[in-house]
């Protein structure tokens, strides 16, 4: 495809074979020193090209250089070196493979087949701390706590003393008084690693057993306030966390429907023991027992009539009867209810009743024929009834979770009268055992829930709305309103067993006191005076609880009165006077 140019007369003259080496050239040329190329002569521009004559012998003897042509230019001037190349084995071997031409040496040369590596820096080490453990012979004193087996006594005290502000008044035995002051030894450490105490033993269980039982205890209960021992609701007020008095109850039952506690205006306590029912005058710290209901059954609640006069006893087989407080006698029974009666409560001559089987009555103990009319308003039990004390409004709570609010006016009353409820509420998801109305805006009436509820409800009768809701951490088994205050009392079951004060409207809880009793506490009442509460529960016991501060009148006669000062009207002796009984 491409035409060979015709070669340059320059290079013509160059013998196109090679000529061997023979002996006689490799002897001539070991006889060669070669020297440094002479520099030649730049010609100028246009002007002709005069080649100077060597003299050396290579010039004319040698047969493979061939002269230069004139009008080649000149070359560059040629690296000159201050010796000669030396004549070895190497050399040689490579003058017999190559060519010697232009007055140099070109061989062939074995081509690098790797690239430069260049060698590897030297790895600069940074220092690393050496544990003291893994060293030779090193220290083997703790750094905290020093070695005191092995330390002279002598030897500490020296230092100490040079350390002193002023040693002219240390002495050598200071530091040795000071220890046995202390009871802190020298020669032993104070502070040192033991091994861990043996654990319990997983074959008895019984330990176990005590701590799971004790454990709810121990815990924080829901709802709680921060202190166990009540609370000051500001700096002239503070809520005792001890009763004032402990009256021995044995016998009571503890029954949540149940309501076995009365307190009148003429300042007695009736109790319901079992079978038996108490007065306990707190005037005179008598008990007088009214009497004992049918065999086979038992007291399933009491009230004191208005003026204190009469007391009405429920029974468990349905009855309900009249006792006489002044003479102690039974006036009357009234019967009719088919189930027991747990609840009743009193309006002028009107004895109400609260049966299990949901109904309630009205009972005129004037007249012979008492039932004047029956309410029919629940599904359940009846277990909380009180009166306004207008006798206006009837409010009632059961066990179906309702509160109905009756009106009081009977009209034309005759045996087979029925009432209907004038508000019906059913807010409240567990019992309602807990009523009261409010003796200083009458419109309020306050209710409370049992386990699954534990929450306050606080209604207005004349509109029916629900004015106020607090939920609290267990079963509500009773609820007071303060007489002189603006505060709201309820008692509590399970796991607090405790008795709770708050304000209202605000409904702020203004203290607590927790385990007022060991078991629930069940039941309430107030005493005349507005001052103590009277608590029962099922560990048999009741309390008597200054809660409120009475008007300063009362406070200026309990003053007077000196040591026979009365409790709730009567006297108040303290607890350490021992424990009353009521037998």
């Amino acid at each position: 495809m491409f035409n060979n140019p015709k070669t340059p007369s320059r290079h013509r003259s160059r013998s196109e074979a090679k000529t061997p080496l023979t002996p006689s050239i490799i002897s001539g040329l070991n006889n060669i020193s070669l020297a440094s190329s002479p520099t030649k002569r730049t010609s100028r521009p246009g002007a002709p090209t005069k080649s100077k004559s060597s003299t050396g012998p290579f010039d004319t003897t040698n047969p493979f250089i061939a002269p230069l042509p004139k009008s080649r230019p000149s070359s560059p001037v040629k690296r000159i070196t201050s010796s000669g190349i030396p004549n070895s084995d190497s050399f040689q071997r490579q003058a017999g493979g190559g060519v010697i031409r232009k007055g140099g040496v070109e061989s062939r040369l074995d081509v690098v087949t790797r690239d430069y590596v260049p060698p590897p820096k030297p790895e600069v080490k940074r220092s690393k701390s050496t544990p003291a453990v893994n060293r030779a012979g090193a220290d083997k004193r703790d750094r905290f706590i020093t070695n005191r087996e092995a330390t002279d006594i002598a030897a500490v005290s020296a230092t100490m003393e040079q350390m002193s502000l002023n040693p002219q008044n240390s002495s050598p035995g200071h530091t040795a008084r000071l220890a046995a002051v202390t009871g802190m030894p020298m020669n032993r450490r104070i502070l040192g690693y033991h091994e861990q105490p043996p654990s319990a033993s997983s074959s008895d269980t019984t330990l176990a057993q005590q701590r799971e039982f004790a454990r709810p205890l121990y815990a924080q209960r829901p709802g709680a306030i921060a202190t166990s021992t009540g609370a000051v609701s500001n700096k002239t007020r503070k809520i005792p966390t001890q009763p004032e008095r402990v009256l021995d109850a044995p016998g009571m039952v503890d029954d949540f429907y149940l309501n076995l506690l009365s307190w009148s205006c003429q300042n007695a306590v009736a109790v319901a023991l079992e079978a038996s029912t108490y007065i306990w005058k707190a005037d005179t710290g008598a008990v007088v027992q009214l009497g004992e209901c049918p065999e086979g059954s038992y007291v399933s609640s009491v009230d004191f009539s208005g003026d204190g006069a009469f007391l009405g006893v429920g029974v468990g087989n349905g009855d309900v009867e009249l006792w006489d407080v002044e003479t102690g006698q039974k006036l009357r029974t009234m019967s009719g209810h088919q189930a027991q009666v747990a609840t009743l409560s009193w309006n002028q001559h009107i004895l109400s009743s609260g049966c299990g089987d949901g109904s309630i009555w009205h009972h005129d103990v004037r007249v012979p024929r008492h039932k004047v009319m029956e309410l029919l308003g629940h599904t359940g039990e009846v277990c909380g009834l009180k009166w306004r004390a207008d006798g206006e409004l009837l409010a009632s709570g059961g066990n179906d979770n309702v509160v109905n609010i009756w009106d009081g006016r009977l009209g034309d009353v005759n045996e087979g009268a029925r009432g209907s409820a004038k508000w019906t509420k059913r807010n409240h998801t567990a019992a309602v055992k807990a009523i009261a109305w409010c003796p200083w805006q009458p419109s309020l009436l306050a209710s409370g829930g049992g386990t699954n509820d534990a929450t306050i409800n606080v209604w207005n009768s004349t509109t029916g709305a629900r004015l106020h809701t607090l939920r609290t951490p267990s079963q509500i088994t009773s609820i007071q309103w303060a007489p002189h205050k603006k505060e709201i009392l309820t008692t509590h079951g399970y796991p607090t067993n405790s008795i709770m004060i708050h304000a209202y409207p605000s409904m702020e809880r203004v203290a607590e006191i927790r385990d007022a009793h060991d078991s629930r506490v069940l039941f309430s009442c107030i005493g005349p005076a507005g001052d103590v509460v009277c608590t029962g529960a099922g560990d048999e016991n009741l309390k008597f609880w200054r809660i409120w501060e009475v008007a300063s009148e009362t406070t200026t006669k309990k003053k007077t009165l000196g040591v026979g000062d009365e409790l709730g009207g009567g006297r108040s002796n303290s607890t350490k006077e021992g424990i009353l009984s009521i037998r």
